[in-house]
């Protein structure tokens, strides 16, 4: 057990939850009102599931808009898939809760950013991969501090 609660990462489940709810009354009955959303997310994560051709188009995120038309709607506990036109061509996404870097809500002025945990993943790792300690003498030890190469 950590020694403490990581209260962000807390609230970052908890408002992915929020975005699986929204998602689901959306399932179930259509959108309400003026509503409709801007759900950005992250092109590269592995369950991700776009046409070759919108990945080429967006390598690293993509904006969708779901706001007129859209069917097959379905949620799931990790992800929703939706099918979207694209200049006359209908696609099929799928988007992990995971994936998605903003929820934006403009008919109600609502809007969430999360944290790209898998990116802060990938830069931790990528700064223990530069730092590699050289010396003439390889009896002798050198101690590097890696919060120098925290952003």
């Amino acid at each position: 057990m950590a020694d403490q609660l990581n209260y962000n990462e807390l609230m970052q489940a908890s408002l992915r939850t929020l975005v699986k709810n929204v998602m689901e009354i959306i399932e179930d009955g259509g959108l309400p009102g003026e509503h409709h959303f801007y759900i950005t997310f992250n092109t590269m994560h592995p369950s991700v599931k776009i046409s070759e051709w919108l990945m080429d188009k967006h390598p690293n995120e993509m904006t969708i808009v779901i706001q007129n038309w859209f069917e097959g709607l379905s949620v799931s506990n990790d992800s929703f898939t939706i099918t979207l036109n694209f200049g006359d061509q209908l696609e099929k996404l799928k988007i992990p809760f995971l994936s998605i870097i903003s929820f934006v809500d403009p008919s109600v002025e609502f809007g969430l950013k999360f944290d790209d945990q898998e990116e802060k993943e990938r830069q931790t790792t990528k700064e223990a991969e530069m730092v590699t300690v050289e010396s003439e003498d390889k009896n002798e030890a050198e101690i590097v501090s890696l919060d120098s190469f925290r952003k």
